[in-house]
């Protein structure tokens, strides 16, 4: 097991809390290495854990309230002592690594913006996520946390997706790309526009111009800066277009007896399609711009997708991404008041 401090996993989150979350956490403890704690009520805990005969494996803090998945914002002032707050306020304290969650997407930004506060020179905290483009995955942000932003906002997203492209994927100066309806500079509302002019002279970014939604899995650009409003429906359509292909072709797959034999000759490469394509292989999303990493699974988890996500969230914080951010937007203001 790691020696490094455990990851705080909020095992009352998600629409299969907390039995999926506890197994993912077994997972992630046994045959990842990690050091996890768990946060949530003792008693479903530990019995959850004996299932698994893991009670002396992953241990538990104590959080006797959850946020429901269909609540909002407001939810996390209601329920200070929630297990996502507590999960913040293990790493705010020190005593975790990152936190990881499949709850309430607003809750858990909502509650990491009051217990982790937002980074110093960070307008407001943006949720990346990881697309499946080769030869490496390309990042979305924001993709929900922020459904009005400012111009100035846009270019801060763009920054902090450079950061975490070249540390998570290990991509040396990523081309970032605007999200907007045409590749032209001056395509888009007055907004994207600005943030066009403003990406084009922000220093230290290697911005390539505009790009379309048809461009987002084409590994066009290594980081996709847009507006949450915007990133969320733009991810959310590409996660049904892949339910819908999947399902068409295995329609498709059982259609003959030849279409079957081509399928089961083809079938190593169709496993690994649909992993590269499996929103959870990548671990989840990212909460960047805060005092701590946070990484937010999938609603629909299963444990493999939570084990995945306490190895991103441990991944980010080996690599540094926090204080990388923190000396990035450092650098930009800076520069800002030398203009």
């Amino acid at each position: 097991m790691s020696d490094s401090r455990p990851i705080a996993l909020d095992a009352m989150g998600g629409d299969h809390a907390p039995h999926e979350i506890v197994a993912g956490a077994v997972h992630a403890v046994r045959e990842r290495g990690l050091a996890v704690v768990l946060v949530g009520s003792p008693r479903v805990l530990y019995e959850a854990l004996a299932d698994h005969d893991a009670t002396k494996e992953v241990p538990i803090v104590r959080a006797e309230e959850a946020l429901e998945m269909d609540e909002g914002a407001l939810a996390s002032l209601r329920r200070p002592r929630s297990s996502i707050a507590i999960a913040c306020h293990l790493v705010r304290r020190g005593d975790a690594d990152a936190v990881v969650s499949a709850g309430s997407t607003a809750g858990i930004v909502t509650t990491g913006r009051l217990r982790l506060k937002g980074q110093q020179n960070v307008l407001r905290p943006a949720i990346a996520v990881a697309l499946p483009t080769l030869p490496a995955p390309a990042v979305l942000l924001d993709a929900g946390a922020n459904a009005e932003v400012k111009p100035e906002m846009l270019v801060q997203f763009a920054h902090l997706g450079a950061t975490y492209a070249e540390l998570a994927h290990g991509i040396q100066d990523p081309k970032v790309g605007l999200l907007t309806i045409g590749s032209e500079a001056e395509k888009g509302d007055k907004l994207v526009r600005r943030a066009h002019e403003l990406l084009q002279g922000s220093p230290g970014l290697n911005f390539a111009g505009n790009i379309e939604g048809h461009d987002l899995l084409t590994g066009k650009v290594d980081v996709i800066t847009t507006d949450g409003f915007t990133g969320n429906v733009a991810l959310k359509t590409m996660e049904g277009t892949v339910r819908y292909a999947f399902s068409e072709l295995r329609e498709v797959m059982n259609d003959s007896r030849l279409a079957r034999l081509g399928a089961v000759l083809q079938r190593a490469r169709l496993r690994e399609l649909r992993r590269r394509l499996d929103a959870e292989a990548y671990g989840g999303a990212v909460l960047l711009g805060l005092n701590g990493t946070v990484v937010i699974a999938h609603g629909a988890s299963r444990a493999q997708g939570i084990s995945a996500a306490c190895q991103l969230a441990a991944d980010l914080s080996a690599a540094g991404v926090v204080p990388a951010i923190g000396d990035r937007m450092a650098n930009q203001s800076r520069s800002h008041r030398l203009w």
